[in-house]
């Protein structure tokens, strides 16, 4: 049985929302990659039961609507959104806005890569 699952979602971006929950069979959390062409706004605001949600954008800039505030947002910026924050996000009306979202379940994350991470002494790539 193999470790890990590899898929290639290629032009599919440019229809604008790739979700690799049912592509990578993923457990754990949800993973999505977004494009909001230019001046295009998500078309809700929503919140969650229990996942918090966090943002990063790839290119672009745009703006955040969080807790009735409208935050502009661009390359490079990242945020964490709390389930109970009602959030939608727009992109600029002079640029796209690419942007990845992780959803996990709120206080589900136990260790992370210091405490999770095990070296596998035994095992090397042919470029180590």
């Amino acid at each position: 049985m193999k470790s890990y699952e590899l898929v290639s979602f290629g032009n599919e971006l440019e229809s604008g929302r790739v979700e690799l929950h049912d592509k990578l069979n993923l457990t754990g959390a949800e993973v999505s990659f977004n494009n909001l062409p230019k001046g295009v706004s998500v078309p809700f605001v929503h919140k969650h039961k229990e996942n918090e949600e966090i943002y990063v954008v790839l290119e672009g800039k745009g703006f955040l609507y969080i807790d009735k505030e409208e935050i502009e947002i661009k390359k490079g910026d990242a945020f964490r959104i709390d389930p109970k924050g009602a959030r939608c996000i727009k992109a600029s009306d002079e640029t796209s806005l690419y942007f990845f979202c992780v959803q996990a379940k709120v206080g589900s994350l136990k260790q992370f890569t210091r405490t999770d991470g095990l070296p596998c002494e035994d095992e090397k790539p042919s470029w180590l």
